[in-house]
């Protein structure tokens, strides 16, 4: 004869909702999602009502007018008769360009600095120790300002490279520091591939072709130098790649300017001012420079905290193989550190990329200062502006983030 053990099923009651601890915490989340939505409806309502009171709508089309206004540091054609949406594209260009310009000097910075502050030398590591101290604990923007106040008041006025006997020469005859900025050789090609135009903005093709060819060129050098791991990891024999990876590394990209007719177009004095080759104006450098040094004194310890995670046997371990210091911090140590340092470093590139928005401080044309700041003084669409601002800050540092997680994930320990 079958018995039933089991305790009788009771049937479903709202009461369970709450008493229930099986379906408690999901009645707890849909009600707060509830009142979430709730709270954004009452806001967005309010918020077509205040501006129906003022006479406003919604809307973007201030993107397509007259933008009025021009922007001294522009990467792509721009100039007063472009649209307001135009005139974002550029402040949006040279946000990014200046992120990733200050990303790279700031690791490279910050990286030297906290490996020298554990240097055994007392002198260095003190040096290295007030660098730090001093620069984390004074605002970035004072910094910023500072380093404006200098390049303006203490460099040359490009007058004073005139005559037969000039106050103030040239670099290398080839870069001009003056108090309206830094001239340095532009690239020219006389057998250009001339430009394509993508959403409006006109990239060089001279400039995509030497970008893919060198990431193509990278690419196969990581190849080869894992096809090569491989190879020693199964005879225990690495093979001779530092030829290969120059032929590599250089040929191709050389093969390319040589038949693009590549050459470099000098900065000239002419007239009250240089002309040719590229002008890094004071504003992109005070940013660029205020944001490394800055930001550099917090990835330095960022790196100091990331080597000392490392048990000391390892390097130990090297120096008993008489791998030289040097040798052992480059191959042994940093690549163990890396999945400590990886996590705070995003961090630390997401607030050099918002920081950027400080620009305005000392007339860098940023996104904040174009859309943000002189289209919505002129347009009166504050909301909208704002709205697709805070959009675009978001895409880029989501952007950011994702790129820095793929690389946090091929670094950290496998767990078998």
């Amino acid at each position: 004869m079958a018995m039933d053990s089991g305790a009788p099923q009771r049937s479903f009651t709202l009461g369970m909702l709450l008493y229930d601890t099986r379906y408690r915490s999901y009645t707890i989340q849909i009600f707060a999602l509830i009142l979430l939505m709730l709270g954004a409806a009452w806001l967005v309502d309010n918020t077509i009502r205040n501006l129906a009171a003022l006479g406003k709508d919604f809307s973007f089309d201030f993107l397509w007018s007259t933008s009025g206004y021009d922007i001294s540091q522009r990467p792509i054609e721009y100039d007063s008769t472009y649209t307001h949406g135009r005139a974002a594209i550029v402040g949006l260009l040279n946000t990014l360009i200046l992120a990733v310009m200050a990303c790279v000097t700031a690791t490279v910075i910050g990286v030297i600095a906290g490996v020298l502050r554990l240097s055994k030398n007392w002198i260095v590591a003190k040096l290295m120790t007030v660098y730090i101290e001093t620069f984390r604990n004074v605002p970035v923007l004072i910094w910023i300002i500072v380093v404006s106040a200098v390049m303006s008041e203490s460099m040359p006025a490009p007058s004073a490279f005139r005559g037969d006997t000039p106050d103030a020469s040239m670099l290398f005859d080839s870069i001009a520091i003056t108090n309206r900025g830094v001239y340095v050789p532009g690239p020219l090609f006389d057998n250009s591939l001339g430009t394509v135009s993508v959403l409006g903005v006109q990239p060089s093709l001279d400039i995509i072709a030497v970008i893919v060819v060198l990431a193509l060129s990278i690419w196969a050098n990581v190849r080869l130098v894992r096809h090569a791991a491989k190879v020693q990891n199964a005879t225990g024999i690495r093979p001779k790649t530092w030829w290969k990876s120059i032929l590599i590394l250089l040929a191709p990209i050389t093969i390319l300017l040589f038949a693009l007719g590549f050459h470099l177009d000098y900065p000239e004095l002419r007239g009250f001012n240089f002309q040719g080759g590229i002008q890094m104006r004071n504003s992109l450098l005070a940013m660029w420079l205020g944001l490394s040094i800055y930001t550099a004194a917090f990835i330095a310890e960022i790196v100091r905290a990331g080597i000392l995670a490392i048990n000391k046997g390892q390097t130990e371990a090297a120096y008993a193989l008489g791998v030289q210091p040097s040798k052992t911090m480059r191959l042994v140590i940093l690549p163990q550190a890396l999945r400590v340092i990886v996590p705070p470093l995003i961090s630390q590139y997401l607030n050099i990329t918002k920081n950027t928005s400080l620009g305005l401080a000392v007339g860098y044309m940023d996104l904040r200062s174009t859309l943000g700041g002189i289209t919505i003084n002129q347009t009166g669409r504050e909301l909208e502006g704002m709205l697709l601002m805070m959009l675009i800050y978001l895409l880029v540092s989501l952007a950011i983030s994702g790129v820095m997680n793929v690389y946090n994930n091929r670094v950290r320990l496998k767990e078998r």
